[in-house]
């Protein structure tokens, strides 16, 4: 090989090495993709999606669990006989029972039998209980027909004559301190929510002001050599796009194992007193599929907040440039 052919080869080695060093000497993002501000930012964006997400957990939980009771009340009444001198309850309970099922609207009247009625008292008086040897009131459970409801104020006029310790309990207050209870509930979560949004929307401007003032110098050199400010908006929306879902995804999939965790505690502690008492109250402390697709939805309205935010804050700033340096590049 001559030296002519060793110096071509030499310089083909050398151009080739040029080009690598040009290659992965690529230009750096206008913001760092790595540094404590942003780790910081993913972290608190992480914990206010997770306290977000349990928030709209826990208003659907309280919506579900009203619109049940709502159901389950308005689709019953109770007639509570309580027992005097000279009364035989058995036939007094029978009684009862035959003329509420005569008014139509009413499907069915079930007498509360004793073992029931034990049961019922067991939490607060203990079991092996005799309801005889106590003043207990006994209970008839009627059902009624939600499309076509009986007259109250009929059957009340009707039993009350004649069983004068006998009440008729329609449960109409109730269901309504429970819608009103709910729907502050609700309110209250909204609220919460909103809030927990605006720190969000807080917390990334005050992090992309600082991203800029690290990278101030550059920013303003690239506006003025003639860069759009779409550009650089589009930079740092990028970043903060990726930050925001990181730390949106973390907080909600760490609300999702939440609810996941407290659905199987409910479902393996059905049997204790505990249990059936929080049962009653808020289910089985299961969100739903409406749940999880909110905490979805979340992620992604977090997300895209992030980036919005930032992108108004970067045109923000830069618009602020040319108004403090109209004359400047």
């Amino acid at each position: 090989m001559t030296d002519h052919s060793v110096q071509h080869v030499e310089d083909q080695h050398a151009g080739k090495a040029a080009t690598t060093q040009r290659v992965q000497r690529k230009m750096a993002p206008i913001v760092p993709a790595q540094n404590i501000a942003g780790r910081a930012l993913v972290l608190v964006i992480a914990i206010m999606t997770f306290l977000s997400c349990l928030t709209f957990g826990a208003v659907t939980l309280v919506r579900d669990t009203a619109s049940v009771w709502e159901n389950q009340i308005s689709r019953e009444a109770t007639i509570q006989i309580k027992p005097v001198d000279g009364l035989d309850m058995e036939a007094a309970l029978a009684q009862a029972s035959q003329i509420a099922g005569e008014f139509p609207g009413v499907k069915s009247a079930r007498i509360v039998d004793r073992d029931a009625t034990a049961r019922l008292l067991e939490p607060w008086l203990g079991s092996g209980l005799n309801i005889d040897d106590l003043p207990v009131p006994r209970l008839i459970i009627v059902t009624i027909d939600e499309n076509n409801p009986p007259d109250f104020a009929a059957m009340r006029a009707a039993i009350t004559p004649k069983l004068p310790s006998a009440a008729l309990d329609d449960h109409r207050t109730w269901v309504d301190r429970l819608v009103a209870m709910a729907r502050t509930t609700v309110t209250i979560g909204i609220a919460v929510l909103a809030l927990m949004l605006s720190a969000t929307v807080l917390t990334v401007v005050f992090a992309t002001r600082g991203a800029m003032a690290g990278n101030g110098h550059i920013i303003e050199v690239l506006h003025f050599v003639g860069a759009e400010a779409r550009f650089i908006a589009r930079e740092f929306r990028h970043h903060f796009l990726v930050t925001g879902m990181k730390g949106a995804a973390a907080g909600g999939a760490a609300a999702v194992l939440v609810f996941i965790v407290f659905s199987w505690w409910s479902s393996r502690n059905m049997a204790t007193p505990e249990a059936d008492q929080a049962t009653a109250l808020f289910g089985n402390f299961a969100i739903g599929s409406a749940g999880y697709l909110g905490v979805v939805l979340m992620v992604l309205v977090i997300g895209a907040l992030t980036a919005a935010t930032s992108h108004a804050t970067v045109v923000t700033y830069l618009s602020d440039i040319d108004v403090r340096q109209p004359d400047a590049g």
